[in-house]
């Protein structure tokens, strides 16, 4: 008799955001070995069952990044069942032999499907957003925690340039976008969720637990590590100037100013800022094309 497939447990429905929750914790987290050998058995033969054991043991994995993201007004099981796609796709395009583990790889699948879900979404940005806009989009609340720039209203001029030139973004940008976002307000915490059939569950009872997950630690480790080996050999593609003065302006904890470097190279702050500007332009490039070649992003 064919042994039973372990599916993905329903959200919506009759199950409800809690009940999701404690189901999916009762799927074993895979060791490397185990972890490995089901993708080969995918990888060569098409296994569905070793898939489905790939998927099942990372759905933690995708609701604690689905939290992250609750402060866009959406419903979490929402998000959640489309972190759950971007991870089927990334288990399909998994590859064993790389070095890496499923959740590293995963994590980049998840997100990018989380967030496209959310610009598609979010009325106030579904006029075509460009590549600059998403990023800004999902890092301004993070640079205003930064900032402690949490006031009602326009910006300060002052956190606007710095949010600009550590996002590579214009100012105009970054104002336009803070209001568009301002206009679409945070949802209260005590709003009940739409995600929660049950109707008992509310905002504030989902926020992120602060012990990380085992495998969400090891993932984040790994592509830091990923992210700083491609930023070293997307470096190699600048000159030592262009390299000197990045590392100087973006990659430093006390950056150098433009009048500063202006004077060590003899020339005028407007040259300094071009030159950081090209240099920025071209690793991002390169970081995108070695993403690319090594098959760590989702096909556009």
């Amino acid at each position: 008799m064919a042994k039973a497939v372990a599916t993905i447990p329903a959200i919506g429905g009759e199950v409800g955001l809690n009940r999701y929750m404690t189901e999916i914790k009762k799927f074993p987290i895979l060791s490397q070995e185990e972890e490995y050998m089901l993708a080969k058995r995918f990888e060569e033969h098409g296994d569905r069952e070793a898939a489905q054991k790939l998927v099942t043991s990372h759905l933690r994995l995708v609701a604690k990044i689905a939290m992250g993201y609750r402060g866009y007004g959406l419903p979490v099981a929402e998000l959640i069942s489309e972190g759950n796609i971007g991870l089927m796709q990334g288990v399909k395009k998994f590859e064993a032999d790389r070095g890496f583990r499923l959740a590293t790889y995963a994590m980049w699948w998840i997100r990018a499907s989380i967030q496209e879900y959310i610009l598609r979404s979010w009325s106030l940005v579904k006029m075509g957003t460009t590549a600059a806009q998403k990023k800004l989009f999902f890092n301004l609340r993070k640079m205003k925690a930064r900032l402690n720039a949490f006031e009602d209203g326009d910006l300060k001029p002052e956190d606007v340039e710095q949010i600009a030139g550590d996002l590579g973004v214009t100012e105009e940008e970054v104002i336009s976008m803070n209001r568009r976002m301002a206009m679409g307000g945070d949802t209260s915490l005590n709003v009940p969720m739409r995600g929660d059939e049950e109707g008992s569950s509310q905002w504030q009872d989902w926020l992120v637990d602060e012990e990380p997950l085992h495998d969400q630690t090891i993932a984040e480790e790994q592509e830091a590590d990923v992210r700083r080996e491609m930023l070293m050999e997307a470096m190699g593609e600048l000159n030592e100037r262009e390299q000197h003065i990045l590392t100087e302006r973006k990659l430093t904890d006390d950056p150098q100013t433009l009048e500063e470097l202006s004077q060590v190279y003899g020339v005028s702050r407007e040259r300094i800022r071009q030159i950081e500007v090209r240099a920025f332009e071209k690793v991002q490039k390169a970081m995108m094309r070695i993403a690319e070649d090594r098959k760590l992003l989702p096909a556009s």
